[in-house]
């Protein structure tokens, strides 16, 4: 599987708010965690586009991170724009 657990663990210490790999519920490691996860998905799409399954979930975990890239605009913008800089996302 493209994702296992030493992966996340990585994902959660480079972009969690405390730096730490138990930092699993910050929105700036739940956004790097969507962010990879959309990416293999794109890259799945790119060699198999009738699968549609895939691509109904590409659409859900896209609108899953906008809410929360809406959610930290909301709440404090310079850690929005941080995590967008650092993960080179752009709106």
């Amino acid at each position: 599987m493209y994702l296992n657990s030493s992966k996340k663990e990585e994902l959660f210490s480079k972009y969690g708010k405390a730096k730490s790999a138990k930092d699993t519920g910050s929105a700036e490691s739940q956004i790097a965690l969507f962010t990879y996860r959309i990416n293999q998905l794109t890259e799945h799409l790119k060699k198999n586009h009738n699968d549609f399954n895939t691509s109904r979930s590409l659409r859900i975990l896209v609108g899953k991170r906008r809410r929360l890239l809406d959610y930290l605009t909301r709440i404090d913008i310079e850690r929005y724009r941080s995590i967008i800089k650092e993960l080179g996302i752009r709106k």
